[in-house]
């Protein structure tokens, strides 16, 4: 070892001096000059002597110690320790300087990259604005990927997931087989498939981190048309004419002719092929609208079919084959947001008309039940939203029970 560098490593390389040597390391990573003057706020007497030998004079009094790098970098360069002055001797100390600046700049572009082709593709469906700043104000694709390179394959699959939504009866496995080369990419627990449950749930309008379990994953998934698989998927329904040709034909003429509800799965409705033949059917959106009918009616009772809340893959296909079979549609559902929003993916898929479910038939009926969540429209009516806001109540379909089921009892045959 040198005179000099003996005698560098004396004056800065000791525990005493190891504070003022970090500071200056931290400001050069920094990009900012040696210069000025930096404060330890309680210094010790070993720190306090320390800076005294380096700088040749006492260093004050008080609790504090302030330090003016340009007098140690004078001190250096003057007495020969460093020709580069205070940076060369932290240079020499510390090792090489980062460039954090730099290093940050590189990596803000990285990450811009990364969301690039996720960013085209929200640019041309506002409804998933709000999604996409959710997603940076929570950092949550910083949480679930290591690094920009991670992130930007995780969000160039999740751009071509979102590209398919909403896809009627698309199963799950075979969307991720398509979009990302990968039947299990949108298995639960792999990071993509967080990330594109919330951007489903963003779709259908519902919490973009929603409730766990596995019936609320299955449910945002079937807000967008997608199931998980084809038995879970279920649809309730009263007084459908089947058919003798095939067996969810004939499942439905039992049902219908016993005044039965029945439930049909979208393997059942996948198989069937054939068009439901049907005037008129009311949609209703609870399960205790059609055990009432079945109750009252029996096999009377028109052609029901029930949502569920948010309609599953089932409910959807049953629309189709339905629609298909000639049918119209009446809906009722709750008289909140969330119903407006469910009654509104109805009506933006197969149409209705109001059943029950106007501005005039939501003032007519007394509630002191207070409305909360989202607004959302009501493109059937729209002066239902525009009153539901103003007078800040909801109506949950079971208070105007009664109603309905005299609608469905005088209802033509």
């Amino acid at each position: 070892m040198s005179g000099a560098e003996e005698r560098l490593r004396r004056l800065l390389g000791g525990e005493e001096t190891a504070w003022l040597v970090d500071r200056v390391h931290r400001r050069l990573e920094q990009g900012r000059p040696p210069t000025g003057t930096v404060t330890l706020a309680t210094a010790t007497p070993g720190q306090r002597r320390a800076i005294e030998v380096l700088l040749g004079r006492r260093a004050g009094a008080g609790a504090s110690l302030s330090v003016s790098l340009d007098d140690v970098d004078r001190m250096l360069r003057d007495s020969g320790v460093t020709d580069g002055g205070l940076r060369e001797a932290v240079v020499r100390l510390r090792g090489p300087i980062r460039d954090l600046a730099g290093e940050n700049a590189a990596q803000a572009a990285a990450w811009k990259r990364a969301f690039a082709r996720l960013d085209a593709l929200v640019a041309d469906r506002s409804e998933l604005a709000g999604w996409r700043s959710w997603l940076e104000s929570t950092g949550v694709v910083r949480r679930l990927t290591a690094t920009a390179d991670e992130a930007r394959t995780s969000l160039d699959r999740l751009a071509a997931v979102l590209a398919r939504l909403p896809s009627p009866g698309l199963p799950l496995g075979r969307l991720a087989a398509e979009t990302c080369g990968d039947a299990h990419a949108l298995d639960e627990g792999r990071p993509l498939a967080t990330l594109a449950l919330s951007a489903a749930r963003a779709l259908a309008g519902l919490p973009y981190a929603g409730e766990g379990g596995a019936d609320a994953r299955r449910a945002a998934w079937a807000a967008v048309g997608v199931h998980l698989d084809d038995l879970s998927s279920l649809v309730l329904c009263l007084g459908l004419s089947g058919d003798g040709r095939t067996p969810t034909g004939r499942m439905l003429s039992a049902a219908k002719a016993a005044g039965e509800p029945c439930v049909l799965t979208l393997r059942q409705l996948r198989r069937h092929e054939r068009p439901i033949p049907a005037g008129l059917v009311r949609i209703c959106e609870n399960p205790v609208v059609v055990a009432a009918a079945a109750d009252e009616l029996g096999p009377a009772c028109p052609p029901l079919v029930c949502g569920g809340g948010r309609p599953s893959a089932a409910v959807w296909r049953l629309l189709e084959l339905l629609a298909r079979g000639g049918a119209k549609f009446a809906y009722h559902g709750d008289f909140d947001w969330g119903g407006l929003a469910i009654a509104a993916a109805v009506h933006e898929r197969v149409g209705f008309a109001p059943w029950r479910f106007d501005a005039a038939s939501y003032a007519a009926v007394p509630s002191a039940a207070p409305l909360t969540g989202r607004p959302c429209p009501s493109p059937w009516d729209p002066e239902l939203a525009s009153a539901m806001a103003r007078r800040g109540v909801r109506v949950e379909e079971e208070l105007v029970l009664p109603e309905l089921i005299a609608d469905l009892g005088s209802a033509p045959p």
